[in-house]
């Protein structure tokens, strides 16, 4: 068999289950079966492929078509032009959550110095990547996983800023003493009533601690709000990912413990997805 040949199979039986995305899948599994960049895939269309990366596509083919999503499979996914290594414990970063990186990094100069904090840091995609573009800071990045934090300070090691990361195993920020410069959290909101209505990909496959915001979908933002109005610095900022409906309640929880310059930004697909502000 041909790397062309395999992946149109791989493809059209994507296509044929109905995945939302079918070519692009069959391309990143399919070229990870292989061993070669996704970009070679055309370049290698009449190469021949060898049992062995025709029975690792295999499968490859057969997890996805169970369910699972293809960073799952392969152990790592995307995310702010870097690729982060997951494991069990750690949520599968996503494509929306960049509009969390931006907002802190449009509202920070790109010499920027002092201390951020990222709480629930799962893979630490968030931590790394701002860490990646602000040179000048050190990230405090929290978990209440010690499995979850084992995969962030891979991933920060992974990409030059272990140095810079500092893993700390709580319940949000229970064991901080304050000096913050920026508070950053992508918190499980979504309400616990909801959860079984998940897709499948999700449900299954990410964990239940990083998709749970209890009956309101509120309370881990009790948390983090409270804690970070004693623990930032005058003029720090908290920058929060939220539920497209749960922007009102954070801005009066905001406005409730002092904060201000409070602001709601959406994402690529016109939803509210960020809340930020600075401590008065």
């Amino acid at each position: 068999m041909r790397t062309g040949q395999l992946y149109r199979q791989v493809r059209d039986r994507f296509r044929q289950a109905g995945l939302a995305t079918p070519d692009l899948d069959a391309r990143l599994l399919v070229s990870a079966a292989l061993g070669v960049p996704v970009a070679d895939l055309v370049l290698r269309e009449d190469a021949e492929v060898t049992q062995e990366a025709a029975a690792r596509a295999g499968t490859y083919e057969k997890l996805r078509l169970e369910g699972m999503p293809v960073g799952r499979i392969l152990g790592e996914r995307e995310f702010y032009g870097r690729r982060f290594f997951l494991n069990a414990a750690t949520l599968e970063p996503r494509p929306d959550t960049e509009t969390l990186v931006d907002a802190v990094l449009a509202r920070t100069d790109p010499q920027q110095t002092g201390i951020m904090c990222d709480i629930g840091t799962g893979t630490g995609a968030i931590a790394v990547s701002l860490l990646a573009e602000r040179p000048g800071c050190r990230m405090i990045a929290v978990d209440l996983s010690e499995e979850a934090l084992q995969c962030a300070l891979r991933n920060a090691g992974h990409h030059g800023v272990g140095e810079r990361f500092y893993p700390v195993c709580a319940d949000y920020m229970s064991c901080l003493r304050g000096g913050l410069d920026w508070v950053i959290s992508n918190p499980p909101y979504i309400r616990s009533s909801v959860l079984a209505g998940l897709d499948r990909e999700v449900i299954q496959h990410d964990p239940i601690l990083a998709l749970d915001g209890g009956d309101s979908g509120l309370e881990a933002y009790f948390h983090i709000v409270t804690d970070a109005a004693s623990l930032l610095k005058p003029g720090g900022g908290i920058a929060l990912e939220i539920g497209f409906d749960q922007a009102g309640d954070l801005e009066k929880q905001l406005r409730h413990h002092g904060f201000v310059a409070i602001e709601i930004i959406r994402d690529l697909s016109g939803n509210d997805r960020v809340a930020v502000a600075r401590k008065a």
